[in-house]
């Protein structure tokens, strides 16, 4: 039987969701992220909580500890414009009539 998912943190926006779901793969700790509340039409704000399997939650809260503070405003921003150009809806044709 596959272990029970556990909420590791939850964080404010997706590019933190997902910052903080490729630190816990880069230690070798699987985990995923859901939206808390709302729907597509909340687009990339929202929170959202990060999942790990049971077995690996004490080691992901030591690993995402031993980080804390290390996510730079850089980092941050680069996936919050990612998420953004992502999600922006094509500009509709002008008319040159």
């Amino acid at each position: 039987m596959p272990d029970a998912l556990k909420i590791v943190t939850s964080v404010a926006s997706e590019p933190e969701a997902e910052l903080i779901v490729e630190r816990l793969k880069a230690g070798g700790i699987s985990a995923i992220a859901q939206r808390t509340i709302g729907g597509p039409q909340w687009g990339f704000s929202g929170a959202q909580d990060v999942f790990v399997d049971e077995d690996d939650l004490e080691r992901a809260h030591e690993l995402l500890a031993s980080e804390e503070g290390s996510f730079s405003d850089e980092e941050l921003g680069r996936l919050s414009e990612e998420a953004v150009q992502h999600e922006a809806p094509p500009d509709p044709p002008s008319k040159t009539d």
